[in-house]
């Protein structure tokens, strides 16, 4: 169960590690950054295969979240926090009072929200414990912020589509979506009404056939849709899907999806370059979610919330363009923009607590 040593560790602030022998609670907290304010992030629900699987997967994903905020210009910081079980069989209130509790204890430095695993009711549950959840919000989707991830994931794919296709519209364009849960389904949904044709895969046969008849969306099996002919590949499931095999049977142009941590490793952004495919960073399209997060957190004004989603295609292009450039994979373009944000919050001769525990 190493932390420092493990390759996903970044100078990450804060580990913290939580357990609960009645509610049967086992959980890791990562506090990535907070220079630009609390690190707000997701807590997942997983029946991890290992403790190490999990630490990182919690490593990783709140190192993203740090990225996606400084990107999406909030004053947020990166964190995250994983729930070590069955979310189909392990759930109950002494677990999410437990999971609160847990939270609590950091005193506002970590804010959770919805994650795969977890919903807005169970973020409603723990806020009887706590105040520092968000997400569950009396919203025009009751809090889900689900509809404003796939909002900016499409927003990424048509910023993409006019950068490598010129392309004005989605007439003719054909896009894959691998995964069909709350983000995929929506983001589905959204690509069908703007004339796309959606192909679509889902290990749950129930999530496809809702896509199916209610969409329109062609089925695809899931172990084909990374191979099929298509503009656009946008996985929207668990991450790790893009490495070395993958890749080399990718047909897609574009890749462009909600799923955290869609490269197994840093080396698949350059196998992407060497095919000539487009990848759009996943913590810099699927940010709509922490943005929708935020504007709840905050209380500020539901009016200003598409356009600040909209902004993402003008942050992704200008990615884009610098990858262009200087020839290199746009998520390495897309971390030194983040940095470079990062770092301009950071008053002269503060120095950043970084310490585990």
């Amino acid at each position: 169960m190493a932390v420092f040593s493990n390759p996903s560790f970044d100078s990450h602030e804060q580990v913290v590690f939580g357990a609960d022998r009645s509610s049967g609670l086992r959980a890791i907290i990562a506090v990535h950054d907070t220079r630009l304010g609390a690190a707000v992030g997701g807590c997942r629900m997983y029946p991890y295969a290992s403790e190490a699987e999990a630490i990182d997967d919690v490593l990783r994903l709140s190192r993203g979240m740090t990225y996606k905020s400084a990107l999406a210009g909030l004053p947020l910081g990166g964190g995250k926090s994983v729930i070590i079980g069955d979310p189909t069989q392990h759930k109950s209130e002494a677990l999410w009072q437990a999971m609160a509790k847990f939270i609590d204890s950091l005193g506002g430095r970590y804010v959770a929200a919805e994650d795969s695993g977890t919903s807005v009711a169970d973020l409603r549950a723990m806020s009887q414990y706590t105040d520092h959840v968000s997400g569950f919000a009396a919203t025009e989707h009751g809090g889900d912020p689900s509809p404003s991830t796939a909002l900016g994931v499409f927003v990424g794919i048509r910023a993409a589509l006019a950068h490598r296709l010129g392309a004005s519209d989605f007439h003719g364009v054909r896009v894959a979506i691998q995964g069909l849960g709350h983000v995929g389904f929506s983001l589905a949904q959204m690509l069908k009404n703007a004339g796309a044709e959606v192909l679509a895969s889902d290990i749950n046969a129930t999530n496809l056939a809702r896509a199916v008849a209610e969409l329109g969306v062609t089925p695809i099996a899931s172990e084909n849709i990374l191979c099929e002919d298509v503009d656009v590949l946008a996985p929207c499931a668990l991450g790790g899907a893009l490495n070395a095999d993958s890749i080399a049977v990718l047909r897609a142009g574009i890749v462009a999806g909600a799923a955290n941590n869609q490269l197994r490793e840093t080396a698949d952004g350059g196998r992407l370059v060497d095919r000539g495919i487009l990848y759009c960073p996943d913590f810099l399209i699927n940010a709509g979610g922490i943005i929708d997060v935020h504007y709840q957190r905050s209380g500020l004004d539901r009016a200003g919330l598409t356009a600040h989603i909209e902004s993402i295609g003008d942050r992704l292009a200008e990615v884009l363009q610098r990858a262009d450039r200087c020839h290199r994979p746009t998520g390495e373009i897309a971390e030194e923009l983040a940095e470079e944000l990062l770092g301009a919050t950071v008053p002269s001769g503060e120095q950043q607590l970084r310490s585990v525990a």
